[in-house]
């Protein structure tokens, strides 16, 4: 990369919280495209205050038809973030592909902040060099700019890395356009039987592919912090278990099937080892920790209430969890040392859970619950404030964007579940829905690394 120039309803809810129930399924390998579970993504709130851009095009030098609609991947990113509104093709008056093509008093007229232009060059019959300038309308000046070389297979990919660069230029955020996120798509056919399948896609919802399928039910994905692993629950042969699934090969590993309940695996920051929530000989639902390599399992509640959805501290030093051991549904953290005491979190409304921590460890997602309503909150960690984000009547499942500026969820509209996110000042909000089934239980992955 060279530099060129200076982001059942209530049912449900509840089996998906405390009650967790008929755990798990029958899993594939990672295994090929699913189209019957990409998502459609609609902009419901937020959409008035975006700042105009315009995507040129990109001039194509190769053979043939253009290899790749970068502009059109760039455009549509940029547009379903809620805080851009790109301009369609249809309406722009020049299309430059140059800096020194652009007439700035024009795209004024236009009343257009911003313009992105550029060129996709075929270098080889498979390799490529995507080159792109941002500039800034209104003062008549280039902002940043960089070339990215690819191969074919990863053209849509630089299209992504495109709008992460363009969106942390003008919003200060890093850009979330090259992420995954995983959910489960639930498929309900003619005879009555059904069909889950846990999915993992690219943000956009392009690119999904199938990680396990079965026609039990398929519960509580979780990432691993270096994007290359899923741990989930399966109830394979009667028998509950947790699974680790490497995505690149496929191959998956029977991480726990202890007598009882086995769920809601969460991986350490580190990925060393898992939260996961167990009830062994006793009957009753606790917190555990698990090491990967060694298998040596430490119990980190004892207490007779029901302990379950764990996560971990941005520092791994903690685990928050739901407890109802006040008489309902809150959030408690307890440290993951021997003989450290659970300590209360959230004490605003009578229904917190699903905690789940913001990237930077200052915010805690939940499902906030009152009046039979159920809806995505905040909570800060100094000071337990809360502050609700969402109208629904069922939302669940909340999962931060590795930027911290988003948060995936759970819905249902018109009966079926679809997907939504929200801003983390509740301005912007979308509805991600699938072409075919209902879709519940995201979660967003981490960054990509190297």
């Amino acid at each position: 990369m060279v530099r060129v120039a200076e982001s059942e309803a209530v049912a449900r809810s509840r089996r998906s919280r405390l009650s967790l129930l008929g755990l798990i399924v029958a899993a594939c390998a990672w295994c090929g495209t699913a189209a019957e579970a990409q998502l459609n993504i609609t902009i419901t709130e937020g959409q008035d205050a975006a700042v105009p851009i315009a995507v040129v095009p990109f001039g194509w030098q190769g053979t043939g038809a253009p290899a790749f609609d970068i502009a059109g991947v760039v455009s549509a990113d940029l547009g379903s973030s809620g805080r851009f509104a790109p301009m369609a093709t249809r309406d722009m008056v020049s299309r430059p592909t140059q800096a020194a093509q652009v007439n700035f008093q024009q795209w004024r007229t236009l009343e257009t902040d911003y313009l992105v232009i550029g060129t996709l060059t075929q270098d080889g019959p498979e390799n490529f060099t995507a080159t792109f300038q941002l500039f800034d309308v209104v003062r008549g000046e280039a902002l940043t700019g960089f070339r990215l070389q690819a191969g074919r297979a990863d053209l849509r990919r630089t299209a992504h890395r495109i709008s992460d660069m363009i969106f942390q230029e003008l919003t200060g955020i890093p850009g979330v356009f090259s992420t995954q996120i995983a959910y489960i798509s639930l498929e309900r056919r003619t005879d009555g039987s059904k069909q889950y399948r846990l999915i993992v896609s690219d943000a956009d919802g392009e690119n999904a592919q199938r990680v396990a399928e079965s026609t039990q039910p398929l519960l509580s994905p979780s990432w691993s912090p270096d994007a290359r692993r899923i741990a989930y629950v399966s109830f394979e042969g009667g028998v509950s278990g947790v699974y680790v699934q490497t995505l690149r090969t496929g191959t998956r590993e029977r991480v726990s099937a202890r007598a009882g309940v086995n769920s809601s695996p969460t991986f350490s920051p580190d990925g060393r080892m898992l939260a996961l929530v167990l009830s062994r000989d006793t009957g009753n639902l606790d917190i555990h920790t698990l090491d990967l390599s060694t298998q040596v399992l430490r119990q980190l509640t004892t207490d007779a209430a029901i302990d379950t959805e764990p996560t971990w501290s941005t520092d791994g030093r903690s685990i928050y969890f739901t407890s109802d051991r006040a008489g309902g549904p809150q959030v408690y953290r307890v440290g993951t040392e021997p003989g450290a005491r659970a300590q209360r979190v959230t004490y605003d409304r009578p229904y917190n859970a699903r905690p789940r921590i913001s990237p930077d460890g200052k915010q805690i997602a939940v499902v906030v619950g009152e009046n039979n309503r159920y809806q995505i909150g905040i909570v800060n960690v100094d000071n337990g404030d809360l502050q609700v984000l969402t109208n629904g009547r069922l939302d669940e499942s909340p999962s931060f964007a590795p930027n911290g500026a988003q948060i995936i969820y759970a819905t249902t509209q018109n009966g079926r579940g679809v997907l939504a996110s929200v801003s983390t000042d509740g301005r912007i909000k979308t509805q991600i829905a699938s072409v075919a089934g209902d879709v519940q239980e995201p979660v967003w992955g981490p960054f990509p690394r190297p």
